[in-house]
């Protein structure tokens, strides 16, 4: 789960984090009242949970109460990285000094927390030159020593009130991220201005899993609807950002048709695991989830073990019948019962594949033949 900068920040803010001085606002009025109360100038802060705010328009600067009030009414209902933008943090500009990253996150092949700090901060860490970025795994018995925090300081360059900043801050944030069991905390920019340490950006991300212990944190469903209601279904689907629908049945054969795709040269759509024995009434809908998609492509890719190909065949006929399908299917059955599958969509018009590497080129083809 991921939270809005505001509720990072006032998450900060509860454990001692300088943060600047704002509010979360839904009216251009309101942000005009804001700007009055903490003085001008003031930052207008789209939030959405998306990246990149500043390139898309989501950031906007006010040297007024009016001027704020303008930049609301620009800010508010605009779309950010294809996202709406409903609320908007109004708060102080900093005078800033100096930029700083760092964040906390999981290193899955590590199997361990990592610190990651750079003084290169205010623009996305990948762009970063490994050489600028300081590394350090953290045991979890230990967390942060304060011999720790010397080190990072000496490898950013920073020294004095600075490194006693730092010192004093990288300690809660790895509080931060074991008590509220997180995935990320990041900071970027950490501003320096004047000898203070302020975060100016707050990303974090909660572990899902651990949610039903964290009651004190706010509930954020940023799930697409195609995504509610495959989680209704029990079926696991993440929404992307391609033009191929994709639907196979386990974790590793879906992770690889993403793959296979994006070999060929296409773009996946989503990510749907139909998992093992998922029945045709619930494979149907399935197929109904990613057709309101309105994909150009949909591709199948089933190697049935516990599913049943006939089940997979009967459910396309029956969304096919019932709702009509639109666009292009693409359908590779292997496995379990699959000759009578195959034989029940040959009935209906389709083909399927056998080999998986010349159905993803084929649902490649097809997108491309719709630009």
């Amino acid at each position: 789960m991921k939270l809005y900068e505001y509720m990072g920040k006032e998450l900060f803010n509860r454990y001692g984090l300088t943060i600047p001085r704002g509010k979360m606002v839904t009216s251009p009025e309101e942000a005009a009242a804001v700007a009055a109360e903490i003085g001008a100038p003031v930052v207008i802060k789209s939030q959405v949970l998306s990246g990149k705010r500043g390139k898309g328009g989501g950031i906007k600067f006010a040297d007024t109460p009016e001027e704020a009030r303008e930049a609301a009414a620009q800010v508010l209902g605009m779309t950010v990285q294809g996202l709406k933008v409903e609320m908007i943090l109004v708060e102080e500009k900093l005078a800033i000094d100096h930029e700083f990253y760092v964040a906390i996150t999981v290193d899955g092949a590590a199997k361990a927390p990592v610190l990651i700090a750079s003084a290169q901060g205010g623009m996305d860490i990948e762009e970063v030159p490994d050489e600028f970025i300081v590394k350090e795994h953290l045991d979890v018995c230990l967390g942060i020593q304060p011999y720790l925090c010397r080190e990072v300081c000496r490898r950013l360059g920073v020294s004095g009130a600075v490194a006693k900043e730092f010192s004093r801050l990288l300690p809660i944030l790895y509080r931060i991220f074991r008590e509220k069991d997180a995935e990320l905390v990041e900071i970027n920019p950490l501003v320096l201005s004047g000898e203070k340490l302020i975060a100016a950006d707050a990303k974090v991300t909660i572990d899902d899993e651990a949610l039903y212990r964290q009651k004190d944190l706010p509930v954020v469903d940023d799930r697409t609807e195609a995504e509610r209601q495959a989680h209704a279904l029990g079926l696991s689907y993440v929404q992307l950002d391609g033009n191929i629908a994709v639907m196979a049945n386990g974790a590793g054969i879906t992770m690889g048709t993403l793959d296979i795709i994006q070999h060929y040269g296409g773009a996946p759509a989503n990510f749907l695991d139909a998992g093992g024995g998922t029945g045709m009434e619930a494979t149907a809908k399935a197929l109904e989830i990613l057709l309101s998609t309105n994909p150009r492509v949909i591709f199948i890719n089933i190697f049935g073990g516990i599913t049943r190909c006939d089940d997979v065949a009967r459910a396309l006929v029956k969304v096919k019948q019932e709702k009509g399908i639109n666009v292009p299917v693409v359908i590779r059955l292997v496995g379990t019962n699959e000759e009578e599958g195959v034989r029940l969509l040959r009935e209906h018009g389709i083909e399927a594949y056998k080999v998986m590497h010349e159905a993803a080129a084929k649902a490649v083809e097809l997108a491309r033949a719709q630009n």
